[in-house]
């Protein structure tokens, strides 16, 4: 099962892309590279999205996690409520896992296709597909500046590269951290890492995965090495893209609540607006309706005067 689905499509791809490009190898192992990232395209999207939401609801998971610690059914129902599920935090190892088959078929594929002894000629002819002509391939050019592509780089240049690479392609692919004044890092860092397991994991594969790799590329085939420099250039890329993407959906949501909150919402409706009513002025009418009551009476009592005296 294991070369039926992994090691002869491997295998075959490689070959038909060394026929169509030329009988160059580099190039056959660039283009497979990216058709592999390609791939693996909608989970690393998924997986990039989901760790930056969970970083920006960490001060809730915080302080969910503080209240209900000693009620975990409690603490899982207003997890639910903020939309985070603690076992996505384990997603972030999934484009890792998912591509494992791969590197670990490409290692037995390079030894095939770039071996020299009758034994893996033999077992290669076993394994490619009727439409791949052999006899216009072999022997393949293993040769490359100074590498040859079936055997470790005597330079060890290549594996600084890829601890290089994997290191900055951790860094663009994972959510940045909010910035702390020092005070507070000292004060209270160990503590957040310990609730914060999400973070402490991230943390921790941004070095011990780039430190692992380099070290296994020092007994890697040197088109293997190569493989794992192209994609992580390639992911470094991709980080970069999916950082600019989601800034701006975070811009124009801001921007939409923004519009929202001040009555614009996309330039249609206009909110409502509370004007004030004029407080009304009682002492200045009744002093009106008093000085209006007493003239009348008045000018009454003069009219009676006048009417006695002419009597």
């Amino acid at each position: 099962m294991w070369d039926l689905l992994i090691i002869n499509p491997i295998t075959n791809a490689l070959l038909w892309l060394y026929d169509i490009l030329g009988n160059n190898f580099i190039l056959a192992l660039t283009v497979f590279t990216i058709f592999t990232r390609i791939l693996m395209l909608p989970l690393n999207l998924r997986q990039q999205r989901s760790m930056v939401k969970t970083q920006e609801i960490q001060p809730q998971i915080r302080a969910i996690q503080q209240k209900y610690k000693d009620n975990p059914q409690k603490m899982q129902e207003e997890f639910q409520k903020i939309g985070y599920n603690p076992a996505e935090s384990l997603s972030g190892c999934l484009p890792m896992l998912a591509t494992m088959p791969i590197l670990f078929g490409l290692f037995q594929v390079l030894r095939l296709v770039l071996g020299s002894t009758p034994q893996t000629l033999f077992e290669l002819t076993q394994r490619v597909y009727s439409g791949i002509d052999l006899t216009n391939l072999l022997p393949i050019e293993s040769n490359f500046l100074w590498l040859n592509l079936g055997q470790p780089d005597p330079l060890y240049i290549l594996p600084i590269l890829v601890f290089v690479t994997m290191f900055v392609q951790t860094k663009f692919t994972s959510p940045s951290t909010p910035k702390k004044d020092d005070a507070a890092k000292n004060k209270k860092g160990g503590k957040e890492q310990a609730d914060d397991p999400t973070a402490a994991m991230t943390q921790s594969m941004q070095y011990t995965m780039p430190i692992m790799f380099g070290f296994f590329s020092l007994s890697f085939q040197s088109g293997l090495s190569i493989y794992f420099v192209l994609s992580n250039l390639i992911g470094i890329a991709q980080g970069l893209y999916t950082r600019r993407i989601m800034e701006a959906e975070k811009e124009a949501m801001a921007l939409a609540k923004e519009r929202k909150a001040i009555g614009l919402n996309g330039g249609g409706i206009v909110a409502e607006t509370e004007v004030p009513e004029p407080e009304p002025m009682p002492t200045i009418i009744e002093n009106q309706s008093k000085s209006t009551q007493g003239s009348s009476r008045s000018q009454d009592q003069s009219k009676r005067k006048r009417r006695s005296a002419k009597r």
